[in-house]
């Protein structure tokens, strides 16, 4: 398992939590997703052999926000 803190722009809203750990939370290999608001930043602990950190920022950006 891999763990990395990534930071996300455009999350305000209790919405924006659960658009995105709902989305990332779905990708295979995913064990778990946290978004912390206050600081701008979602941590996802997955396991890298079967999920790219790519794919990841992809799904965030999918749903429409930017990743720095």
């Amino acid at each position: 398992m891999e763990k990395t803190t990534i930071q996300v722009k455009g999350m305000s809203c209790n919405h924006c939590v659960s658009a995105v750990e709902g989305s990332v939370g779905k990708l295979d290999g995913v064990r778990s997703v946290e978004v912390n608001l206050a600081n701008g930043t979602v941590v996802v602990d997955y396991e890298a052999s079967s999920l790219s950190l790519d794919a990841i920022k992809e799904e965030i950006e999918e749903q429409g926000y930017d990743v720095v």
